[in-house]
């Protein structure tokens, strides 16, 4: 997601590749990094944000202690945190790093490639400026969504976050079912990556509600109706809506592992007192 945040900015010329600085742990991704997109790039994240107007925060939620420990005390006052690490919150952050200034964004991988839903929420710390200057970074990643209610960030993750791994199943599945039938891979993976970037831009397009667009298709007692009988026979919605709501539960358990860990982090170790030993 980082790479294509850098993607995105040079793509639409938001800023210039002397502008930006990318961090990582590994030498062969920063090498590919730094080859691709023309940037700087360093394996010490202090480095890296030292004179950075924008902090962005793209790890692994396990390892976000680690960044707390290692940029805590080192981000200017007027800079701006914008992470997109899944379940910690602007709250946490925002201790952990001792910075108020704040944005929390959950994007998803279509962002690769333009297509990205990103849904953000801002600290009262972040400018109007600031604001203005995220919301055309996200839209340059495809379409963003700004909502006030940060705790809608969580029902986010689950839903458009990790949403195109459902996506991505139901093609897989799709294409098996294909090549099951007699059709070659090749042929069966055109076929159904069609028919669901077909459905997808039909979809976006009519003013019908999805029920409506699949009775369209759907004839009395045709083909369609029987795999539409197959697939609620097999719960198919009640299994899609529990993947959700897991999706959901999860990251809101990330998001208090987070603030658990800033919150240890403050306390002070007590000492022990020494005790006489008696012989």
């Amino acid at each position: 997601m980082g790479e294509a945040m850098i993607e995105g900015l040079l793509q639409h010329q938001l800023v210039g590749s002397s502008s930006i600085i990318a961090a990582d742990l590994e030498p062969n991704r920063l090498s590919s990094v730094k080859q691709r997109f023309k940037v700087a790039t360093t394996r010490n994240n202090r480095v890296a944000a030292r004179k950075a107007d924008i902090v962005v925060l793209s790890v692994k939620p396990q390892v976000l202690s680690a960044v707390y420990s290692d940029l805590k005390g080192h981000i200017r006052s007027s800079a701006m945190i914008v992470s997109i690490v899944a379940g910690a919150t602007s709250g946490s952050i925002a201790a952990g790093l001792r910075h108020q200034a704040v944005v929390r964004v959950m994007p998803n991988t279509p962002a690769q490639v333009g297509e990205g839903m990103s849904v953000w929420t801002a600290t009262e710390a972040v400018s109007d400026r600031q604001r203005e200057w995220v919301g055309t970074l996200l839209a340059a990643l495809g379409k963003q969504l700004y909502v006030r209610d940060e705790g809608l960030l969580d029902k986010a993750t689950a839903v458009s976050g990790s949403g195109p791994a459902y996506v991505f199943m139901l093609i897989e599945g799709l294409i098996d079912a294909a090549v099951h039938l007699g059709w070659s891979r090749s042929e069966a993976r055109e076929m159904v990556i069609q028919t669901v970037r077909g459905s997808a831009i039909f979809a976006e397009r009519s003013a019908l509600h999805p029920a409506e667009m699949r009775n369209l298709v759907t004839s009395p007692a045709g083909t369609t109706a029987e795999a539409i009988y197959q697939l609620e026979k097999g719960s198919f919605r009640t299994v899609l809506s529990k993947a959700v709501v897991g999706a959901y539960r999860r990251s809101v358990a990330l998001g208090e592992r987070d603030t658990n860990l800033v919150v240890a982090s403050k306390r002070k170790p007590v000492r022990k007192k020494r005790t006489k030993s008696s012989s």
